[in-house]
């Protein structure tokens, strides 16, 4: 549920702040108030594109945050995203300037494509033109199955995961169906390739070996002089050396001990001390002894090292790899070698998928079939409460000749308004107004399978008036109870059914101008209702009339 929004410096926005409730939220206002503005704001902070000409005259920046109580879903998105989800509490902001704009998912700093990620899960924002999507004959399909969604969901993702491994084998049939001319060039150049590797004889791990083996040789002198300098301070042979000097010490301290037993701990300590001198010294001695190499040793080397390296350069950035790359060979060569027996086991391989597809589409069709009776009986009754009195609402499932990545169906709503007319595809028959009562039908038998808590409806009354008003009304009550709607208005059948309603005003002043918003009391929103019945003045009977109104929305929604 969205909570609250917070807007600042946005167009005639200088600063508001709305805190929104469940059930349905109703805006209103004079024409030019801003009232598109406040739903844009909310598309903005959702990640819809931004433009520099939003941000107020004068101001460096436009700021807007949206407070959410969100789901377990979405908590495990965020989580997903690796983003706080601690509490039921999720804060989306967007700072617009001049040159960029900074998303933020509870104060932490997101790409806008997570930001739009999020909104999936928690928003719906329909306004005139996204019903223009029912015209879209690709979507109908997508409708119908998210109506369906007990049982297909587990069909479809088996049939995916089938149709998936069936464009695998094509594309693999496909790159290899070679000509001769260009088999004997493939064989021939991953043959070089394999031998280039295997006559390397290149085992694992020796390239770290032979880096430092190239480092200690290069570097070999100087590594000895120190070597030997060190030896020299703490050998023997100069006979001022630590060692020498240590062991001197060890046995006056020794002879020392005959005299005081409390000795016997120092004795120790410098007898530790002569021991680890010598272990030192005997390591330095080996070291040096492997030091020991020749010019020929270091050529060798270095060539070795620059083989490994070429290799590496070619096949991979590591021996594992370059050696992995020669199996590949390996198996590419067998594949070419004997290229009419491998495609011959892969068409097997299409032919048994295409059976399990076959299988799996067929079954994709009986449940689509069944759905889309239960859809149709659901529509007609949906639309015919919002007054298409005389509808006829079918959808029409065909098979295509062949397999596509949702099946073999294809679906087209069709319908007639008319008594005595045929049924026809939407785009042949509907009005803007007409989309948008047929949108609102979808939305309320779609509802049930919706996990979005919101729904915003911007222009859901455009082309409508009278009795298909309060129709229009009621379906926006009923769909209220289970989900939070805020909708903007001009009608008074669809704002008196608010469960809470928001005046969106502009102000002037000699320098500036402002839209604000501010929630509506019950006697402000008798008054509001008058106003948008067209009263000229608010006399007892306007606002009588506006009460008989507001009464009648409440017995609507106690049925």
């Amino acid at each position: 549920m969205l909570v609250s929004l917070h807007v600042r410096n946005l167009a005639l926005i200088e600063e508001t702040e709305v805190f929104f409730q469940p059930g349905l939220n109703i805006l209103t206002g004079e024409t030019g108030a801003g009232k598109s503005v406040i739903l844009g704001s909310v598309a903005l902070a959702l990640g819809a594109k931004a433009d520099r000409d939003m941000i107020r005259t004068g101001a460096e920046y436009a700021l807007i945050e949206l407070t959410f109580e969100g789901s377990e879903e979405v908590r495990e998105a965020l989580r997903r995203m690796d983003l706080p989800a601690e509490d039921n509490q999720i804060i989306l902001q967007r700072r617009v300037m001049p040159n960029r704009s900074i998303c933020r998912i509870n104060g932490e700093t997101v790409p806008i494509r997570q930001m739009r990620e999020l909104a999936g899960l928690l928003i719906d924002i329909h306004g005139q033109h996204d019903s223009q999507i029912l015209l879209q004959t690709k979507r109908h399909l997508e409708i119908l199955d998210a109506y369906a969604e007990k049982e297909l969901p587990h069909v479809k993702e088996a049939y995916a995961a089938c149709w998936r491994e069936h464009s695998a084998i094509l594309q693999e049939i496909a790159e290899n169906e070679l000509d001769e001319q260009t088999r004997k060039r493939e064989i021939s150049l991953a043959e070089f390739e394999r031998d280039e590797i295997e006559e390397a004889n290149l085992q694992s791990g020796e390239d770290e070996q032979l880096e430092r083996d190239y480092r200690r040789m290069v570097n070999g002198r100087k590594i000895a002089e120190t070597l030997n300098l060190v030896h020299g301070l703490t050998g023997e042979e100069e006979g001022n050396g630590a060692g020498e000097l240590t062991g001197r010490a060890l046995r006056e301290l020794s002879q020392a001990l005959s005299c005081d037993d409390g000795l016997g701990q120092l004795v120790q300590l410098l007898a530790d001390v002569d021991g680890l001198l010598n272990d030192f010294n005997r390591a330095v001695s080996e070291y040096l002894s492997d030091l020991e190499f020749d010019e020929e040793q270091l050529s060798e080397t270095e060539n070795r090292l620059n083989t490994v390296n070429h290799l590496k350069d070619k096949y991979g950035s590591t021996i594992e790899e370059v050696l992995a790359y020669a199996e590949q060979k390996n198996q590419e060569l067998d594949r070419l070698l004997h290229q009419e027996e491998w495609l011959e086991q892969k068409r097997r391989e299409l032919s048994e998928n295409e059976k399990m597809l076959a299988q799996l589409a067929q079954s994709l069709t009986a449940l689509r079939t069944k759905a889309a009776q239960g859809f149709q009986k659901d529509m007609e009754s949906a639309l015919q409460d919002m007054n298409f009195l005389h509808v006829e609402f079918q959808v029409s499932l065909t098979q295509k000749d062949s397999f596509g990545a949702e099946g073999k169906d294809e679906v087209v709503f069709l319908i007639s308004t008319n008594p005595g007319e045929p049924v026809k595809p939407l785009a042949a028959i509907a009005s803007g107004g007409e989309l948008s009562r047929i949108m609102l039908a979808l939305k309320t038998i779609t509802a049930k399978q919706e996990k979005i808590g919101t729904f915003i409806f911007d222009e859901i009354d455009a082309g409508i008036s009278g009795k298909t008003a309060w129709k229009v009304s009621e379906k926006l009550g009923i769909l209220g109870r289970t989900h939070q709607i805020i909708c903007i208005t001009h009608l008074p059948q669809i704002a008196a059914m608010a469960d809470h309603h928001f005046y969106i005003e502009k102000n002037a002043t000699d320098h500036s101008t402002a839209t604000t918003i501010t929630e509506l009391s019950e006697a402000d929103s008798l008054k509001e209702l008058a106003r948008l019945s067209g009263a000229a003045q608010l006399t007892e009977s306007v606002l009588s009339n506006a009460k008989e109104m507001k009464d009648l929305a409440e017995k609507k929604k106690q049925n």
